[in-house]
């Protein structure tokens, strides 16, 4: 149903007022029994939360969600997003929200619902407009209050990191081995091929410099940001495979060794499963084998500033500041001021802004890495 919002008059960023459109679509899967009443609750809430992402307050959830602590959460989350745009410049001009019913448990008095939340946002900075999108996981709890439901508890699943607001996100998602997947676990598929590292045959070792095409790169990761290439093995933390796919499709050479802790590889399915470097698939990993220094295959150097950066380069996330690194992503497009847009997996996102302070998994502790992929090889 059609929502339309006025954010105020002035102008904001040299950008002319405008009444910002909003669209929300709650799709329900068919074999699921629905309840009407906490039907009737769910589309409230996704009413609100397109609303929301407009406003960029929460007061639009009073009288609907009675969570307070996941209100101070998302009034965090907002005000950093208030802030980010007014600095930039930006105005969201539309939102639309669609939302996937992925499970649902019901007793008498309390139903939980998990979400799959996919936003929609058309971006105007500087008479320029992009559009970004993500998708979201969140699970409520709507509790009977006489003949209506009410939303007593709300909690985001942030794959981008550990848990941090609760342990029910695991049982909702499919079962992680230390953030990877387990191929036994997956349904059959067709073998990939392996790919070889050419640096290690003699006849064409002294071959002629390869181009990194980063516009193959950006061409690769918006094809596939939202669907898993089949030719790849689909983990369950799947931000750094999808780097690495992106990187690859831009010609970077695999340094394959056939360690798993060494070299940036994947070979492909051999003896029933499949085969890979760390770097390849951990973003820690992958963080450690970008700053190895090498002379030779794929490479990179730190910049100190995202404006540096260029289409195929990647960004590494420390959310905690231990310089553990939790996430990576590919830049993908440049907004008007030239600053980094990128795509990412496991939560799918395709042309967010770079600081991703419209997550949860940020925090005030938060470090980048910027890696710029090397030119030749």
């Amino acid at each position: 149903m059609p929502r339309s919002a006025n954010r105020g008059a002035g102008k904001r960023g040299g950008i002319a007022p405008r009444v910002p459109q909003q669209r929300q679509s709650l799709q329900l899967q068919p074999q699921q029994p629905v309840a009407e009443g906490w039907k009737t609750g769910v589309h409230a809430y996704i009413n609100c939360f397109n609303q929301a992402e407009v406003d960029q307050h929460s007061s639009v959830f009073d009288g609907l969600v009675a969570d307070r602590d996941h209100l101070l959460r998302l009034d965090s989350r907002l005000e950093r997003l208030r802030e980010r745009e007014l600095l930039r410049g930006v105005l969201s001009s539309r939102s639309e929200t669609k939302a996937e019913i992925v499970r649902v448990n019901e007793s008498v008095s309390e139903t939980t619902v998990l979400l799959k939340l996919r936003i929609k946002r058309i971006m105007e900075q500087k008479n320029r407009s992009y559009t970004e999108e993500r998708f979201e996981h969140e699970r409520i709890w709507l509790a009977r209050d006489g003949g209506s439901w009410a939303i007593t508890r709300i909690e985001p699943v942030v794959s981008e990191r550990r848990p941090r607001f609760g342990s029910s996100e695991l049982s909702l998602l499919p079962e992680e081995d230390n953030g990877l997947a387990d191929s036994s676990r997956r349904k059959a598929r067709p073998p990939s091929a392996p790919f070889l590292n050419y640096d290690i045959l003699p006849e064409i070792k002294h071959r002629a410099k390869q181009i990194y095409r980063r516009d193959l790169v950006a061409a690769y990761a918006d094809r596939w940001w939202n669907d898993p290439n089949p030719a790849y093995e689909n983990f369950e933390v799947n931000c750094t495979n999808y780097v690495s796919q992106c990187i690859f499709a831009g010609h970077a050479p695999m340094n394959y060794t056939g360690k798993r802790e060494s070299g940036w590889w994947y070979q492909g399915r051999s003896g029933g499963r499949e085969m890979w470097s760390y770097s390849w698939a951990v973003a820690n990993a992958l963080q450690s084998n970008l700053a190895s220094g090498r002379n030779s295959g794929m490479r990179a150097t730190v910049v100190e500033s995202a404006d540096q950066l260029q289409l195929g380069d990647v960004i590494l996330y420390d959310w905690n500041g231990d310089y553990r690194f939790q996430h990576s992503t590919i830049v993908t497009a440049f907004d008007a001021d030239g600053m980094p847009l990128v795509n990412a997996n496991t939560v799918a996102s395709r042309h967010r802004y770079w600081d991703y302070k419209d997550s949860y998994a940020w925090t005030e502790r938060t470090r980048y890495r910027l890696y710029h992929i090397a030119d030749q090889f």
